[in-house]
């Protein structure tokens, strides 16, 4: 009589261990399901906000090149010094008005993208030190073009490069 409420007992116990490891296998299973599914639906959604974050950002680097700063602000008359000013003055526009893309992008293309920021702005002030102030605007813009051309590859260049890079990597 023992050794059957024993043998009923083991019985009960592996029944009910083997009943709990599938249901509980059943149930993880299924959450790993609602999660690929989430995850699935939320790619559909961010990624072409991920992408036209990228695609501003190749734009705000684009546009704040010297040669496109240059033939867009300068005008007949104008001083170097005042070409200066109207150079940084719209990179800080350019770049306040694309700030939010960062939240779309990786740190380091969010970074990437602040370093030729900065190296524009650099060049753009150190030229700007060897011309005169009272000179015409043209030749602060032969001396940027001048140096801009010199360096191989350009900070926007290789930015561009790297956001192009990292973008492939995001759809492949």
């Amino acid at each position: 009589m023992l050794y059957q409420i024993i043998l009923v007992i083991v019985t009960g116990v592996i029944v009910f261990a083997t009943a709990f490891y599938v249901l509980k296998t059943f149930i993880e299973n299924e959450n790993k399901k609602r999660l690929l599914e989430f995850k699935s639906q939320n790619m559909k959604l961010v990624t072409p906000i991920k992408l036209q974050a990228y695609e501003r950002i190749i734009l705000f680097l684009e546009r704040i090149s010297p040669n496109s700063l240059i033939v867009r602000l300068q005008v007949s008359g104008m001083k170097s010094h005042q070409l200066h000013v109207e150079m940084l003055s719209l990179i800080r526009a350019e770049f306040e008005h694309n700030l939010s893309q960062q939240i779309y992008m990786s740190d380091s293309a969010w970074e990437v993208a602040i370093s030729a920021k900065e190296n524009v702005i650099r060049l753009i002030n150190m030229t700007s030190e060897s011309v005169d102030n009272n000179a015409d605007a043209i030749e602060l813009s032969k001396a940027i073009m001048e140096q801009w051309i010199k360096l191989n590859p350009t900070p926007i260049k290789t930015a561009i490069i790297f956001i192009k890079n990292e973008v492939n990597t995001f759809l492949s």
